[in-house]
């Protein structure tokens, strides 16, 4: 994720993926709390979580970071970085948030792709 523009009322990240789409996401309110007291503390140059010499963190390092972080926390099931991604937009779903808005968020060319998961959740269905 690079940085664009922290401001008082929000931080602009740009995270760059498959077609090199620009890609926004909400933050919760703690979570902006504490990206701002990152981002004041570190003061990050370009990448949002810069290495040691101001590089970005390769997908292998994110992923061992990620396995240290659940293991430490006691979690058994295996998570990956996809397993966030799937998780957020369940959560989404589940509390009711539109199908294409997800869509959205994710990045998906196709709604058949976010469609996936609605056969991940029937919580409030029944």
């Amino acid at each position: 994720m690079t940085i664009h523009t922290p401001e008082k009322k929000a931080i602009y990240l740009t995270t760059y993926k498959k077609g090199k789409k620009d890609r926004y996401t909400l933050l919760g309110v703690k979570t902006l709390e504490v990206l701002r007291k990152y981002v004041a503390e570190y003061k990050p140059v370009e990448w949002l979580f810069e290495g040691a010499k101001g590089e970005s963190y390769s997908q292998k390092r994110i992923k061992n970071i990620l396995r240290k972080s659940v293991t430490k926390v006691g979690i058994k099931k295996r998570i990956t970085v996809h397993t966030l991604r799937h998780s957020f937009a369940t959560h989404l779903l589940e509390a009711g948030t539109d199908l294409r808005y997800i869509q959205s968020l994710l990045g998906h060319a196709n709604s058949k792709t976010t469609e996936i998961y609605t056969h991940i959740t029937t919580k409030g269905f029944d």
